[in-house]
């Protein structure tokens, strides 16, 4: 049963003053080796935090989103959608409803599933909602691939405003999978009008195997797997157009829809007020990433995992030296963000905070490591921030979690939401797999705020 709870719940949190080293991989776990790029931010008071629980009874929650109505959304991997009303309460009834239409789920562990949805800018006016979920093979897919993942449009009921019409599915755009892992994250539409749509490298690992380019299909220009797609989705009748300003739509060498590459799984995009995208790449077996997006940046993958060498033959090691451009001669792009796998796994994009509430994190950038394994839920908060004397990685703090063991939340951490105010709430799960009605969605409020008991 899902339930809505008043704030009345609140978690208090603490800022460490150090943090250690970070994250590994989804599907090959490994442990690594050498000392962990986040550094301590300097001169910084950290604040005292609380978390306040919104919602529980959720199963795999991978977004809660505004529709800049004063409604909230919860995106489930399983494939529904609840709507909260301007008050916070949940409800009845979903506002979307994919089951019976995605590829069957596997409860113990799955990365497929409804990976994303994003509102029309217009959205109060028109009605329109962007999913992208996975849907059994289509007719025609490669013999042996996992799923077909799928763009669609939906409007909203004419009758209810809580409530999409799902009997009106416009198919805007599909791929077929190689392997069930790696499939990406949130949709989002950018201040530029246009959908950016994350893609990983088609999945299993180090970019090989059935499916995958030689070299690797994040570096292949005439695969849209490894990327981040921006696309025109009001220019065309059917489908999709092209943006003008595509960084390679006059390059043949390139497809056109391609904005960046060189991306292993980017899972979390989000745009700040400024339009800068930050990209969370989730890594293979040494190191995880996030990136600041420069127009057709190539940001390494497979020929780096952060800023370090990467060979798929031997994972496990960092070569001495590697390529400094791609295929075309581009630059390859650094990271503003790196950390290792001690006792990680994977990064999960958040958000630049440009709330009101939380005065000491404005300029943060709030990213999380999914759990440090895979048997228990043990997911940790970070904010990282640049500072003025930085020209290449920013300085992270883990946040703590008080009044539970070693400071953690003790769950699975699964996404991150914002809404209309910029204020940032934190999504968890305490089992691996989609599976359960252990999901819920916390948002990150001041300490003073948490109600008498």
């Amino acid at each position: 049963m899902k339930n809505y709870k008043t704030p009345s719940t609140l978690i208090l949190l603490t800022l460490l003053v150090g943090i250690t080293g970070c994250i590994g991989n989804e599907t090959d776990p490994s442990t690594g080796t050498g000392e962990a790029s986040l550094t301590a931010l300097e001169n910084k008071s950290p604040p005292t935090l609380g978390l306040e629980l919104i919602a529980t009874g959720l199963t795999a929650p991978v977004q809660y989103i505004s529709s800049d109505d004063g409604r909230m959304f919860a995106v489930d991997q399983t494939g529904m959608v609840e709507v909260f009303d301007e008050d916070g309460r949940m409800q009845e009834g979903p506002f979307m409803d994919l089951r019976d239409r995605m590829v069957d789920l596997s409860p113990g562990y799955d990365e497929r599933g409804l990976l994303g949805m994003a509102f029309h800018p217009d959205f109060v006016k028109n009605g329109r909602v962007f999913v992208f979920y996975s849907v059994p093979l289509r007719s025609g897919a490669p013999e042996g691939y996992s799923c077909t993942n799928r763009l669609s449009l939906f409007t909203v009921s004419e009758d209810d405003p809580d409530a999409v019409d799902m009997s009106r599915e416009r198919v805007i755009f599909q791929i077929d999978k190689p392997q069930m892992n790696h499939n990406g994250g949130a949709i989002t539409f950018g201040p530029d009008g246009y959908l950016y749509l994350p893609l990983g490298d088609g999945g299993g690992a180090n970019d090989q195997g059935p499916g995958h380019s030689e070299g690797g299909n994040a570096q292949d220009t005439s695969s849209l797997f490894g990327k981040i797609l921006r696309i025109d989705v009001d220019s065309a009748a059917d489908g999709y157009a092209i943006p003008l300003d595509n960084p390679f739509i006059n390059d043949s060498a390139y497809l056109p829809e391609i904005w960046i590459l060189g991306l292993r799984n980017p899972y979390g995009i989000a745009f700040d007020s400024q339009g800068r995208l930050f990209v969370a790449d989730a890594g293979q077996n040494l190191w995880e990433e996030v990136d600041l997006v420069e127009k057709g940046g190539n940001y390494g993958w497979n020929i780096r995992e952060g800023t370090h060498c990467f060979d798929p033959e031997s994972p496990n090691d960092s070569p001495a030296s590697c390529p400094e451009v791609g295929a075309k001669g581009e630059p390859l792009i650094d990271p503003i963000i790196e950390y290792d796998h001690d006792n990680h796994t994977v990064v999960v994009g958040g958000y630049l905070y440009e709330g009101q509430d939380l005065t000491d994190l404005v300029g943060s950038y709030l990213f999380a490591d999914w759990s440090s394994n895979f048997d228990q839920g043990d997911g940790r908060l970070y904010l990282a921030r640049q500072e003025a004397s930085d020209e290449g990685l920013w300085k992270a703090e883990e946040i703590s979690i008080a009044g539970r063991p070693d400071g953690r939340i003790g769950e699975f951490i699964r996404a991150f939401g914002r809404d209309g105010e910029g204020e940032i709430y934190l999504l968890t799960s305490e089992v691996l797999g989609p599976s359960g009605d252990s999901g819920k969605i916390y948002k990150l409020v001041r300490a003073e705020e948490q109600a008498p008991a």
